[in-house]
């Protein structure tokens, strides 16, 4: 193949995120948002790892930013790997923290608001396709079923 012929081929489009999975007293901190479409969307805590940021930063970053909860990180669960439809892949890195203190600090304006909600409750949005992502309830059920690694293994 051919120099010119090398830079004409289609590169894959990848995305770092990560998502984090709080529980209090059995229910999970679920974010709201506002996407545009027919009605909202439920997600864990979750975003992009901007430029310079590590997978640790960045959790603590969107979770703050998308809820005004400070947190403490109780385990890595490890990286999910999700293909769109439309080509685009998503490396997402998921923890799973526990609730310190809620902040009086403005959210994300995407955000609707943020709800404490149960498995059931999110499993039934799923139902409706309320759910940002298949990986929503994945994390979750991980998380409960105590699937974690350390938060070493993730070197900053």
């Amino acid at each position: 193949m051919s120099r010119v012929a090398q830079t004409d081929v289609a590169r894959p489009i990848i995305h770092s995120t990560v998502a984090c999975v709080i529980e209090q007293q059995g229910r999970f901190l679920m974010v709201e948002e506002d996407k545009g479409g027919p009605h909202t969307l439920f997600n864990q805590p979750a975003g992009h790892v901007e430029r310079g940021e590590g997978p640790v930063a960045a959790v603590h970053r969107e979770v703050m930013e998308e809820t005004a909860w400070q947190i403490t990180l109780a385990g890595y669960l490890g990286l999910y790997v999700f293909h769109t439809p439309t080509g685009t892949t998503f490396h997402s890195h998921g923890f799973v923290a526990l609730p310190n203190q809620r902040l009086s600090s403005a959210i994300d304006p995407a955000i609707v608001a943020t709800h404490w909600l149960t498995r059931e409750e999110i499993a039934m949005l799923d139902g409706a396709r309320r759910l940002r992502s298949p990986l929503v309830l994945q994390r979750i059920d991980d998380a409960l079923n105590g699937h974690r690694y350390p938060l070493g293994v993730i070197k900053e």
